[in-house]
């Protein structure tokens, strides 16, 4: 890297506090939490997929399509779920939640349980939420320390300070905006990597020439997922169904982009857009890693240059090695935005949790100044709490990706069953509610612990039936216990459902049929 690079990347990090001290004002937990409901949907739909389409997909998943052993155009599997989760959530989870005016969605909960529910799934949330964002800091600190040379914990300040400053200081507003710019800067990005990995492959004639074969293949039909991680496509969908409903729907971190939209209409347009524009995107972060995973393992001295069992490194290694001066220090500002995406959504979630926690629980009404002075200390004390975790954060799956997926399978299933038992029924109790969340997260647990066979993606399946069949069963047997049912709100037609249907089985027809396009073109 040279002057030019670390220029660029500093006048980055100056925009972005800029960004900060701009939107500094607010006046309530409405202005800072959901930016006073007033943010337009295409930003909201930017940040929403930024979030999740940032480090860990910009620099993993075309790791796991080009290097890892046994990955692929696989994962593209992965996104047919999301249509028909996003059908799933419109027809009432989020327009219920949008509609009861809460700043955490965990305060539903509360309302239509008990202060022991909303309390139990808010640590189950704060639990996961800081454990997965530590372990994707600790994946691109390293991954900075290879291509700008800097210490890990070097690595670890620059992504963190920054990004603790501007959120603090802008509250939802920055972060949204914040994250625009950034899955901007991650897509441009993305397609010049793979444009120069096209130039440097001679072109797709050759990468169609020497791509392995069994890298292409996108759907698996032979397998279960009951003996290993195959990514079959039967988990693949539903547990990825029960994952994406429960991560954009019941996770803090997503939901309150929801919560921040100003009506259900734009609540249900920043949906539809992402289910369309997700795939789309998706398939250039895997056809990127198609064409440098090729060149990577035809080229020996660039392979040598990546260390073993460690396919992540492949992107950024690919960027110092063959981008030019300048271009170098954007595609690092685009990892470093994408690192602060994830890091800046954590803390303003983990931050709202925390702070409506602990009022509720002292049975405090604060005033605004009181509120948002505690606020902007919970989202400094949370950004700590993660970047320390992130010092110490290990590998737990060969690619980050995976990592981060496979923590929330043990959570989302439960968390799910949970907010639908609450919307859906009315004969589940609070306490019926609580052993059923905690039989789902135990059962998740011990799969995990026993390192059982059964593919980690159905675990938000089992987790799912584990924890709704449970409460129905406790329910009978405490029939006591008190109960409240909420008004629900629905938010999508018939003929909006089918057609999201109809999105989620065009794109099978394309991942079957893209696989044999290419072949054939060989």
């Amino acid at each position: 890297m040279t002057l030019l690079d670390y220029l660029i990347i500093a006048t980055y990090l100056l925009l972005l506090l800029g960004m900060g001290v701009a939107f500094r004002h607010q006046s309530n937990k409405q202005d800072y939490f959901l930016g006073g409901r007033s943010l337009a949907w295409p930003a909201l739909t930017l940040s929403v997929m930024a979030t999740q389409l940032s480090a860990v997909s910009f620099i993993s998943a075309p790791a796991f399509v080009g290097l890892r052993e046994g990955g692929g155009l696989i994962w593209l599997s992965y996104e047919l779920a999301l249509p028909i989760a996003v059908a799933l959530m419109l027809w009432r989870l989020l327009p219920t939640l949008h509609k009861a005016g809460v700043v955490s969605v965990y305060d539903y909960l509360e309302q239509r349980f008990s202060r022991s529910t909303r309390l139990l799934i808010s640590l189950v949330f704060q639990i996961s939420r800081s454990f997965a964002t530590a372990i994707m800091i600790y994946a691109i600190a390293l991954i900075l320390q290879g291509t700008m040379g800097l210490a890990q914990w070097h690595s670890i300040l620059a992504i963190g300070v920054i990004t603790l400053i501007y959120s603090a200081m802008g509250g939802m507003k920055a972060v949204v905006y914040g994250d625009a710019l950034q899955m901007i800067l991650i897509l441009l990005g993305a397609a010049v990597c793979l444009w120069v990995g096209l130039d440097a492959m001679g072109g797709w004639h050759q990468v169609l020439q020497k791509v392995d074969g069994n890298r292409l293949l996108a759907v698996n039909t032979s397998s279960a997922g009951l003996h290993g991680n195959d990514f079959g496509l039967l988990p693949m969908l539903f547990g990825g169904i029960v994952l994406y409903a429960s991560y954009y729907g019941c996770d803090q971190s997503e939901a309150q982009r929801s919560l921040s939209s100003g009506s259900i209409s734009d609540l249900k347009k920043m949906l539809m857009a992402v289910a369309l524009v997700r795939f789309p995107v998706t398939l250039l972060y895997c056809l990127s890693g198609l064409v440098i995973g090729t060149l990577v393992l035809t080229t020996p001295e660039l392979q040598a240059k990546i260390p073993a069992n460690q396919p992540d490194w492949m992107m950024p290694v690919f960027i110092t090695e063959y981008l030019p001066t300048g271009i170098i220090g954007i595609l690092v500002v685009a990892i470093l935005a994408a690192a602060m995406s994830s890091l800046s959504s954590a803390i303003n979630s983990l931050a709202a949790v925390s702070v409506e926690d602990w009022y509720r629980l002292r049975q405090i009404t604060p005033d605004n100044h009181s509120y948002l002075k505690l606020a902007r200390l919970a989202g400094v004390a949370w950004g700590l709490i993660t970047l320390v975790l992130s010092l110490y954060a290990g590998d737990i799956a060969p690619t980050v990706i995976e990592a981060i997926n496979k923590i929330g399978s043990v959570f989302y299933g439960p968390v799910l069953a949970t907010f639908l038992a609450g919307i859906h029924t009315r004969f589940v109790s609070p306490g019926a509610a609580n052993i059923g969340l905690a039989a789902g997260v135990m059962v998740n647990a011990l799969l995990w612990l026993n390192a059982s066979p059964i593919f980690w993606f159905w675990w938000n399946l089992i987790g799912f039936a584990v924890t709704l069949s449970t409460a129905i069963m406790a329910s009978a047997a405490l029939p006591n216990d008190q109960q409240h049912r909420l008004p629900s709100e629905r938010g999508i037609s018939m003929a909006q459902a089918m057609f999201l249907l109809g999105w989620s089985a065009l794109l099978l027809i394309l991942c079957v049929w893209l696989p044999n396009m290419i072949l054939n073109m060989r």
